[in-house]
């Protein structure tokens, strides 16, 4: 039978690159791999075929042959047989690495390690004051833990597990595969004990010979002053116990902080909005400033207008694994007084004949009255 062309055994060009002949011959070896089709003739036929033209497209010298002389110029140089060195730089070792996962065994080899705990997470709400002076909160999880009655074994308790009569307790089973390439060892997780090395004949009752069972778990978590919105605690190895002694996880405690009906928070600073009447802003006044420790005395000074903030050092949030406290800032609004009567009516209509611009200017400066008098005539 007639030999294909090479270039058209790969499906590649004549001009094609190292990189792009390489990666035609892996996609076709997988694709015609005999122990991917058992008792394929026609597909094993495939693979010798493919095998063979990459040997020749692969070499530089073979291939320049090849490209001179055709089938007699790569059949003159000895190629065309089976010897699969120029597959990659790793030779035999590329094609177990496609195939088998790595060398020549599985990667899923040995008996099971140590394995980790899973964290846990638990979402807890405070209040405002809750989150700036810390607290104690006492939660409840459920988690896995050590079967209290097999003390872990998962074997009934006057009883242990045995070793695996498949392993020997190893943990793994070997088994040989005959491919082209000759006859292979494997290795992988032994299918009866899963790894273990051991097997449970006689189950603890109340864990059904899992070792572990759910519990609910009552603790106290103590609550930093200055935590905030959305941040965590760590408490370490509270989570899931691990697997065959491995540590167990952590679990995280995520913070939610109601709104504050007066408060807002930024970091460690606190603002809030105290009303004042247009008399105590005019005349200056004593007003009470609610603060996180409750209501204090605070003086404004006469002329104070709409919208001024006073700062009241060290108000605010605790610092959070630091030292000291933000400030709290107070802004203040001028209340428009409603439902006036014919007298309080009266004596506003006096107050206002009687002032001039400069009652509402700074420093004798033109007020914007005065301004609009002088641009309008009015």
């Amino acid at each position: 039978m007639e030999k294909r062309d090479y270039y058209e055994v790969l499906g590649i060009d004549r001009d094609a690159t190292d990189e792009e002949i390489k990666k035609a011959y892996r996609n076709l070896a997988k694709k015609y791999h005999p122990d991917l089709n058992p008792d394929n003739k026609e597909a094993e036929a495939k693979f010798k075929e493919v095998n063979e033209a990459y040997q020749v497209l692969s070499n530089p010298e073979a291939k320049a042959q090849y490209d001179r002389f055709g089938h007699a110029g790569a059949d003159g140089q000895g190629f065309g047989g089976f010897d699969f060195g120029g597959f990659g730089e790793g030779g035999l070792g590329d094609i177990f690495d496609m195939f088998f996962g790595g060398g020549f065994s599985s990667s899923d080899r040995g008996r099971k390690g140590p394995v980790h705990g899973a964290d846990l997470r638990y979402d807890l709400e405070l209040t405002f004051e809750e989150a700036a002076f810390g607290t104690k909160k006492e939660i409840e999880i459920v988690k896995t833990e050590e079967c209290p009655d097999c003390n872990g074994t998962g074997a009934k308790p006057g009883t242990n597990p045995v070793t695996c009569p498949v392993c020997h307790g190893k943990g793994e089973v070997s088994y040989s595969q005959t491919t082209v390439f000759g006859r292979f060892v494997n290795v992988k997780t032994c299918d009866r004990c899963h790894g273990e090395g051991t097997i449970i004949s006689d189950p603890c009752t109340k864990c059904h010979g899992k070792k572990r069972i759910r519990t609910k778990r009552r603790m106290n978590v103590k609550i930093p002053a200055g935590i905030d919105d959305g941040q965590a605690i760590t408490l370490r190895g509270q989570g899931e116990m691990g697997e065959r002694g491995g540590l167990p996880g952590d679990l995280y405690v995520y913070i939610t902080v109601k709104p504050h009906r007066l408060f807002k928070r930024r970091e460690y600073d606190i603002y809030c909005e105290v009303p004042i009447t247009f008399a105590q802003a005019a005349l200056g006044a004593e007003i009470d400033v609610p603060t996180l420790e409750g209501n204090i005395k605070h003086q404004i000074p006469e002329g104070t207008q709409t919208g001024t903030v006073f700062t009241l050092k060290n108000k605010g949030i605790q610092k959070l694994k630091g030292t000291g406290r933000g400030n709290q800032y107070v802004t203040v609004s001028i209340q428009v007084p409603k439902r006036l009567n014919e007298k309080q009516k009266a004596l506003l209509k006096e107050f206002e004949l009687s002032t001039t611009g400069k009652q509402y200017s700074e420093d004798g400066k033109k007020s914007f009255f005065d301004k609009m008098k002088d641009a309008f005539g009015v």
